[in-house]
C-alpha cells in the first residue's frame, strides 16, 4: 500500500517527520493503517478518507471509552480534512492467534473479554445513536438484498418483515449500553506486560442491547468458536450479571440479526466489491445462525428461512452460484 498524498506533510508537522511508514493490513472498509516507526517510537496511522470514510466517530468513541479506563488507543494527532489519524500502536499480538494456539479452545482468553462486557454494561451508555428496530430491521435486509439474489432466490420481503417484526422487541433494551459491534478476536489486541485487552474497530458503536458484543465475540465469523466455549462464556457473562432468560432470547435474536447481516455483507463484498474471500466464511455464519434459528424465540424467523431458503443454498455464495 502506499501512503496518501498528504501523510508525509502531516506525520512531519506533528513531529514524525524523520520515521518510516510501513503499511499494516487493512479491514473490509475503505479505511487503511500503516506503522509509524521511528527508533523506539511506534504509532499507526489511519487513512480514513472523505467522502468513504469520517474518523470523527472513532475519535469520539476512542476517547468515551479513555475516560471510562478502557483501553482504547490514545488519539495523537488527527487531520480531519484528509481523513488522517495517528493513534497509539497496540502492536500485533492479538487475541486471535493466542485464542488459535491455546490448548483449552481460548477460555481461559475469552474470559477476560467477558469480563470487559461486564465492565461496559456498567456505564451509562455514549452519546451515540439508538441501534433501534429501525436498525436491526435495514441491517438484516442485507441477507435479502444480497445474499438471496446471489444464490438465486428471490425473496419474500413481506414474510420477511413479518418475521423480524414478530422477535425484534426482545432485542430492543429499555436502558441500552454502548455497544461497540465489533467486538471479536481479531479486534482485540493482547498489550504490554500483563496482556490486558486492547480495543480497535468500534467506529460504528450504537447504543443498544448488551448481548450484541457477545454474539459478535461467541459467534465469530471469522474464527470457529466451540459451543462448549460459548455457553461456558454466557454462564459466565450471567453470573457476574444476573441477567436471565429474556437475555439470552435477546441473545440469539441478535445472534441470527447479525449473521443475516453478515451473510449480505460477505456476499456485498464479493459482488461489488471483487473481494472473494469472504464468501468463503459465510458457512461458518450459517453454523451460527442454525444454532440461532433452532432457539424457541426465534421459530418465526426459522420458519421463514425452513419456506424460503433451501438447505443446498446454504453456504459460500460464490460456490453455490457457481
Amino acid at each position: 500500500m502506499t501512503p496518501p498524498a498528504g501523510a508525509a506533510a502531516f506525520l512531519d508537522a506533528h513531529g514524525w517527520g524523520g520515521a518510516t511508514t510501513l503499511p499494516v493490513a487493512g479491514d473490509a472498509s475503505f479505511r487503511r493503517y500503516f506503522r509509524i516507526v521511528e527508533g523506539a517510537r511506534r504509532a499507526i496511522l489511519m487513512d480514513a478518507p472523505p467522502p468513504h470514510e469520517d474518523p470523527r466517530p472513532f475519535i469520539a468513541v476512542a476517547e468515551w471509552l479513555i475516560e471510562r479506563d478502557f483501553a482504547a488507543p490514545a488519539i495523537l494527532a488527527c487531520d480531519l480534512d484528509q481523513g488522517l489519524v495517528l493513534i497509539e500502536d497496540f502492536g500485533d499480538d492479538r487475541l486471535r492467534e493466542a485464542i488459535d494456539a491455546s490448548s483449552d479452545d481460548g477460555l481461559a482468553l475469552y474470559a477476560p473479554a467477558v469480563d470487559l462486557l461486564v465492565a461496559l454494561r456498567d456505564h451509562a451508555a455514549g452519546p451515540l445513536p439508538l441501534y433501534d428496530r429501525a436498525v436491526l430491521k435495514r441491517e438484516a435486509a442485507l441477507f435479502v438484498d444480497w445474499y438471496c439474489p446471489a444464490v438465486g432466490i428471490t425473496p419474500d420481503i413481506a414474510s420477511w418483515d413479518a418475521a423480524w417484526d414478530a422477535v425484534f422487541d426482545h432485542a430492543v433494551p429499555d436502558v441500552p449500553v454502548t455497544v461497540l459491534r465489533d467486538y471479536h478476536a481479531e479486534n482485540l489486541m493482547l498489550v504490554g506486560p500483563d496482556k490486558s485487552l486492547g480495543l480497535l474497530d468500534f467506529q460504528d458503536a450504537l447504543a443498544g442491547h448488551a448481548a450484541y458484543d457477545l454474539v459478535s465475540l461467541l459467534q465469530d465469523a471469522r474464527r470457529d468458536v466451540d459451543p462448549a466455549v460459548e455457553a461456558a462464556m454466557l454462564a459466565r457473562y450471567a453470573a457476574a450479571t444476573g441477567v436471565g432468560d429474556s437475555f439470552f432470547d435477546a441473545y440469539h435474536v441478535l445472534g441470527a440479526q447479525r449473521n443475516a447481516k453478515i451473510l449480505g455483507i460477505f456476499t456485498r463484498l464479493w459482488k461489488r466489491d471483487g473481494k472473494t474471500r469472504y464468501p468463503t466464511l459465510c458457512p461458518r455464519v450459517w453454523t451460527y445462525i442454525e444454532r440461532d434459528l433452532a432457539q424457541p424465540v426465534m421459530a418465526p424467523v426459522a420458519a421463514w428461512f425452513e419456506a424460503h431458503v433451501p438447505r443446498d443454498q446454504r453456504g459460500d455464495p460464490l460456490v453455490i452460484a457457481a
